[in-house]
């Protein structure tokens, strides 16, 4: 009897390592590896026009990456521009320039989600109208109006046009860039207005009954993005767009959460950048952009920061600016070191960051 055997063969190499190219292994990876021009680790999504117009939001450090872009040529929008008569200088002290709004730093995703419900009339914020020294304040972007306002009905009119103002940017962009920055926050008990910092801290008055800690999780933060997202897309009509998602390297101020600072910040920033890699890799109008893992780089020793261990140093700022560029090429064909003047590197360390004001407290 003849038996026809007809089989497959394929070649088995000694292991599935084997063929990996060298940014797959942390030795030739990270450790032989320039941590100012990193191989391979970032390829981008999709494109950036000239034409595209961008829109910038997220915690202090994303007031980086707005600058940057700007003196790169792209077209980073300004939806509430300053007021001619205030001198530059000052624009970022009244929470100018600093975004493509006047929304000030959104450390949170449930901050953005309750910015776009309140844009979209299905919320309204509650208790957000802080005093001090019978001056009075915006609680949802405290650090706007630094010497505030003369009444109450002055903070409510004047975040009226801004919700205007934040209408049209979020009907206007191409490009939106959100840095995620934080999973902890501060909420008004009755109506889960979320806020961007504690209520005491800075201005307003805190009172455990009517305020609350919380700490958000990755399923409620992922819930939290992709409502933004539904929100967002109704406003829009459908229209397209794209977003580049990144976490910020910036560590904890503090924390209130009863465990260790450096604990606490472990869990935000892994459950940050869990919540972007699962958007990235999910949706094809999301990218990830890699400035936690280029500033907080092993292999840098902690040199990415000042010696307060928060404060990211110009240097590594323009490493994860570099990395961006060579991605997404600046439109105007100049050397980002040449064309960033003194007047500019000065700029750059004058962050509007109202949780770094927290570090006085540890005094």
């Amino acid at each position: 009897m003849l038996f026809s055997i007809n089989a497959t063969f394929r070649i088995v190499t000694s292991d599935p390592y084997s063929n990996l190219p060298p940014y797959s292994f942390w030795k030739t990876g990270v450790v032989q590896e320039n941590p100012y021009l990193i191989q391979n680790i970032y390829s981008k999504k999709f494109e950036i026009s000239s034409t595209d117009k961008i829109a910038t939001a997220g915690s202090c450090f994303a007031q980086h990456i707005s600058r940057y872009l700007k003196k790169n040529g792209y077209g980073v929008l300004d939806a509430e521009p300053a007021p001619p008569g205030l001198p530059e200088a000052l624009h970022s002290k009244f929470g100018y320039s600093m975004y493509s709004a006047r929304y000030g730093n959104i450390y949170t995703v449930r901050q953005l989600l309750q910015l776009t419900q309140e844009v979209a009339n299905i919320r309204d914020p509650k208790a957000f109208i802080w005093d001090k020294h019978n001056r009075f304040y915006d609680g949802l972007r405290p650090a706007v109006e630094p010497n505030g306002l003369r009444s109450p009905s002055e903070v409510v009119e004047h975040r009226a046009h801004h919700k205007l103002r934040i209408n049209d940017l979020f009907l206007s962009f191409d490009v939106f860039i959100f840095t995620l920055g934080l999973t902890e926050s501060w909420v008004h008990r009755d109506s889960g207005t979320v806020y961007p910092l504690a209520p005491g801290a800075l201005i307003g008055h805190y009172d455990d009954s009517y305020h609350g800690f919380y700490n958000a999780s990755f399923a409620e933060i992922l819930d939290d993005f992709l409502e933004f997202e539904s929100i967002l897309k109704s406003l829009r009509n459908c229209l397209p767009y794209r977003i580049i998602l990144t976490v910020s390297p910036v560590p904890l101020t503090a924390t209130a959460s009863g465990k260790h600072v450096l604990v606490s910040n472990t869990y935000s920033k892994a459950v940050l950048r869990a919540v972007a890699g699962y958007l990235s890799e999910h949706y094809s109008h999301i990218d990830y952009f890699p400035s936690f893992e280029i500033v907080a780089n092993p292999r840098l020793h902690s040199s990415s920061y000042s010696h307060n261990l928060r404060t990211v140093r110009q240097e590594s700022v323009d490493a994860v600016m570099n990395h961006f560029f060579e991605q997404h090429p600046p439109v105007l064909s100049k050397n980002i070191d040449a064309f960033i003047d003194k007047q500019y590197q000065d700029s750059l360390t004058d962050l509007q960051c109202e949780e770094a004001l927290l570090e006085a407290f540890s005094q």
